[in-house]
């Protein structure tokens, strides 16, 4: 575990490499989701896999996230872009990295991508999106119903997910509560810049897509087939936006599929 300065904040960082000090042939860098997620949900689902195949393997709590320093405001996509730019300055990962990123994170790591094609090798996205004018509005939807329903009972609202998602859910949720609570980020991260159509086509790495076959970003893979030159779906029938967490084995399966060819760039 370390706490890295990433141009101004602390997050908190772990990484995982090959048994018996072999030297890893790539570096594969894990970007979780919005909220009630942290680098937890890499480390105990894809990451040991990843690792056991010989990957040098980078998670990170985004900011106001798990360890991570939580500022009072500063929650644009733009700053999350940035942290991670920075991080990987910080830690001299200078690519070409391949970047999986869960949900939230999955756009992060598009973002970057885009600011920066030559330090990306390959890109996978796990129930996540670029962002684009409907991303920007469905997150708003998604934060003032969250800001919403906590103002109005907070209490009433973590005991119905106590009861429904079990209380590890529950705990998590709590500590989401006081995220959108304390800070800028339900106003930051709608009002974040978003990518054009001509932005997103000029990423021309391998894109890989993972969805649960009840998620309604399946209904945006013909998007995505449109505006990305080299990118290609994998639904898991069965599954919504917990993909990761309900099927690790198969999602870092495909994961080391893409991977695996280029290997050898680090």
């Amino acid at each position: 575990m370390a706490m890295v300065d990433a141009g101004g904040i602390r997050l908190h960082v772990q990484r995982m490499g090959p048994a018996g000090g072999r030297a890893p042939h790539a570096t594969v860098v894990l970007v979780h989701g919005l909220l009630t997620d942290s680098l937890a949900s890499h480390y105990f689902t894809v990451a040991p896999a990843l690792a056991a195949a010989g990957l040098d393997v980078v998670m990170y709590d985004l900011r106001g996230h798990g360890r991570s320093e939580r500022p009072p405001r500063g929650y644009t996509l733009d700053h999350n872009i940035d942290d991670l730019t920075s991080l990987l300055d910080r830690l001299d990962l200078t690519g070409p990295l391949h970047l999986v990123g869960n949900s939230y994170g999955g756009t992060i790591a598009f973002g970057h991508t885009a600011r920066h094609p030559d330090r990306t090798a390959s890109l996978t996205l796990i129930e996540s999106e670029p962002a684009t004018a409907g991303w920007a509005a469905k997150m708003g939807r998604i934060l003032r119903r969250v800001s919403t329903e906590l103002a109005r009972d907070e209490d009433a609202a973590l005991a119905w997910i106590a009861a429904h998602r079990g209380r590890h859910t529950a705990r998590l949720a709590r500590g989401a509560a006081r995220l959108v609570r304390e800070t800028t980020l339900g106003r930051d991260i709608p009002a974040s810049r978003v990518l054009t159509d001509a932005q997103i086509r000029a990423v021309r790495r391998p894109v890989l897509g993972v969805y649960g076959g009840d998620s309604d970003l399946v209904d945006l893979l013909p998007l995505k087939r449109r505006l990305l030159t080299d990118f290609r779906a994998v639904v898991l029938p069965g599954h919504e936006h917990s993909v990761l967490v309900e099927a690790p084995g198969t999602v870092g399966g495909h994961i080391l599929d893409l991977i695996r060819p280029g290997a050898g760039v680090r």
